[in-house]
């Protein structure tokens, strides 16, 4: 649920569900805390998706077909 990394780090995300999962920054349905942070579509279970943080700061994130599942990404 919260994850603090560099500036320039990889964070992979592995869905690990039996559903499709589909993670994007804050807010939902929006995404426009940080754009760029947005899978634009579900990741199969068992598949992968990664994304480079370059911009600092506290970044909530959430699976777009749950919104109720959330975390924060914190980049230093």
């Amino acid at each position: 649920k919260a994850l603090t990394v560099k500036a320039g780090d990889i964070v992979v995300f592995k869905n690990n569900s039996g559903e499709d999962f589909w993670p994007a920054s804050g807010p939902h349905p929006t995404h426009t805390n940080y754009p760029e942070f947005d899978a634009k579509r579900g990741i199969a279970p068992g598949a992968t998706y990664s994304f480079t943080f370059t911009r600092n700061g506290s970044w909530k994130y959430h699976n777009h077909l749950n919104p109720g599942s959330t975390g924060t990404i914190t980049v230093q």
